[in-house]
């Protein structure tokens, strides 16, 4: 049997299956009494239009904007501290306090230096006025006395000496006199004033000593607290000796990573939203501070932000995430969460058009709680399929409410 009739006997036999209504093994499936599928019933949301922020999202740490370790200019033993770790404390409050009775006989003595000083420039013992004219004080008015005496002797011997009643050697006894007076004279005013140094020498060690007793005593220069306690009481402690490290909790400096695709938009003043873990609080501030440079190595911008902490939610050291507000009421396109289908790596939404679905890719961007923004490949308005399941393109469906 040849090839050609091989063929035409195969042919015949379709023929003859086809004229007595056999059904092809490859032809759809129909339900019975010829019923066609029924479509599926679908739920549809419009995507949505939205205003909302537009925000560079970022993670760093937190920071005391200010932090300073305090030690006692002077050495001493230390009798009081009354803070501990964690002890909130104010501007100008007590922290620490040394054994005072050293200091108070150091200011007893300089006390007691400086009115000896005025007595001896005859100053009265108290006040605060150390000059005095020199010709007013006891020692030149009795060398000015000595002086006059001696002139006048000298003027006597001159008259006597050229009336020839006294020998040479009077004269020039009272001459010398006359000089030695005067050289008296001078003296006593020198030392006036060398008096009235010293008086001003003992007044800087009465100050000297009284500023030592106030140093006794260390204060706060910052509100915050106490971060770390560094000595105990009865402790003999060196001038500068660390005593306790105390840190300003209000505002805090956030230090932040900007990637370098996002610097571009970000500005000083910008508001910040700042996250910690396990606080779902978010706490508000604003970028503070932009770097002039870009990091080469990880190809970020480094900002710092000033985060309010009033109530002290937030410690220094923790691990915070940002949200940096760069534009506000930007307009976007969102659908819900479930209406969003991945595929493969792809995005997609199921459409309905004409009572059939049709696959539209998109691209998405934030997710915000339960809705997705839509960057690209969708309208607002557009219908889209809710929770689209097992669900494909091009199969028909019931649209319901």
């Amino acid at each position: 049997m040849t090839r050609i009739t091989l063929v035409v006997l195969a042919l015949a036999a379709v023929t003859l299956a086809g004229c007595r209504g056999e059904t092809p093994a490859t032809a759809a499936p129909q339900k019975p009494g010829g019923a066609a599928a029924k479509p599926r019933e679908v739920r549809v949301v419009p995507a949505a239009e939205e205003r909302v922020a537009r925000v560079v999202v970022a993670t760093g740490t937190l920071a005391a904007d200010d932090q300073t370790v305090l030690g006692l200019k002077v050495a001493g033993r230390l009798a009081e501290i009354p803070v501990d770790l964690g002890s909130p404390v104010r501007r100008g409050q007590v922290v620490a306090r040394l054994d005072p009775t050293d200091f108070r006989l150091q200011v007893e003595q300089a006390e007691a230096a400086l009115q000896q000083a005025r007595a001896r420039l005859g100053l009265p013992l108290e006040g605060t006025g150390d000059r005095i004219d020199p010709a007013e004080t006891a020692l030149v008015r009795q060398a000015r006395a000595v002086l006059e005496e001696a002139r006048l002797t000298r003027d006597r011997m001159v008259k006597l000496w050229e009336r020839e009643l006294i020998a040479r050697a009077q004269l020039d006894t009272a001459i010398a006199s006359l000089g030695v007076a005067e050289g008296r004279y001078q003296e006593a005013i020198e030392e006036v004033r060398n008096r009235q140094a010293i008086v001003v020498q003992r007044r800087s060690e009465l100050e000297i000593a009284r500023q030592q007793a106030a140093d006794a005593v260390l204060v706060s220069p910052i509100d915050g607290a106490v971060r770390e306690r560094h000595a105990s009481v009865g402790q003999y402690l060196a001038a500068g000796a660390p005593v306790v490290t105390v840190v300003s909790l209000h505002p805090l400096r956030l230090r932040l990573a900007v990637p370098e695709r996002d610097a571009a938009a970000v500005r000083v003043g910008q508001s910040v939203r700042v996250t910690v873990e396990g606080d779902p609080t978010a706490h508000g501030g604003r970028v503070a501070r932009l770097s002039p440079a870009i990091q080469e190595q990880t190809r970020t911008l480094m900002l710092e932000a000033e985060v309010g902490n009033e109530r002290g939610a937030l410690r220094p050291g923790a691990f915070a995430r940002a949200e940096i507000v760069t534009a506000a009421g930007e307009r976007i396109v969102t659908v819900p969460a479930s209406a969003v289908i991945v595929f493969a790596g792809l995005e997609k939404v199921l459409v309905v058009r004409d009572g059939r679905t049709l696959e539209q890719r998109v691209q998405t961007a934030r997710r915000d709680g339960g809705r997705v923004e839509i960057a690209s490949g969708l309208t607002a308005g557009e219908l889209v399929v809710a929770e689209p399941g097992n669900l494909t393109g091009g199969q028909t469906v019931t649209v319901v409410r």
